[in-house]
């Protein structure tokens, strides 16, 4: 049966669009920054100056992390859990993000890399393409991705609440949640 459903609630430039991306992303406390193309490897230096050591996904831009000091640790197939438990950060690029929700989407692609290494390391830097990889919605990002490709939906920190609704962060995945838009100022 066919759906009448809507695909986008209200029309965006894609300024508008990558703004609404970074307040929702904001909301649920994840750090969003803005830079150039040409900006990018001052400012992950800058983000990845507290860090020893930076996780490494096999396709990730070498001119990324050009300008930043930290050790690099290439993820490999063998590295255990408690191994990528002393990363000290992960950078990584994205498949998508959706300015609705705030979400930011992984699907394995090599500048991504595994699942489990977005997942362990307490800091976890994306960079996002604008406008490229931002669409408005759920449904559009749909479209536009492999459902035989290994999905991670990102909406800020990992996080969880007790009974009594005090947030703990960094529980299931990264206490910090930095995102880069490139080419939105």
């Amino acid at each position: 049966m066919p759906r009448d459903y809507l695909r986008v609630h209200g029309a965006r430039t894609a300024q508008e669009r990558a703004d609404l991306l970074a307040a929702n992303l904001a909301e649920y406390r994840a750090k969003v920054h803005r830079t150039t193309e040409d900006g990018l490897p001052g400012l992950l230096a800058r983000l990845l100056a507290a860090s020893a050591t930076v996780l490494v996904p096999p396709g990730l831009p070498p001119h990324w992390l050009s300008a930043a000091g930290p050790a690099r640790v290439h993820d490999e197939a063998a590295s255990t859990p408690h191994q990528l438990n002393g990363v000290d950060s992960v950078v990584t690029g994205c498949a998508l993000a959706i300015a609705e929700t705030g979400t930011i989407i992984l699907d394995g692609a090599p500048d991504q890399g595994r699942r489990r290494i977005t997942l362990i390391p307490d800091h976890h830097i994306c960079v996002v393409r604008v406008p490229d990889q931002v669409v408005d919605s759920v449904p559009q990002a749909l479209e536009r991705l492999d459902p035989a490709r290994p999905l991670t939906w990102i909406s800020g920190p990992s996080a969880t609440s007790d009974i009594e609704l005090d947030r703990v962060e960094g529980v299931h995945g990264p206490r910090t949640l930095e995102v880069i838009l490139v080419g939105a100022q």
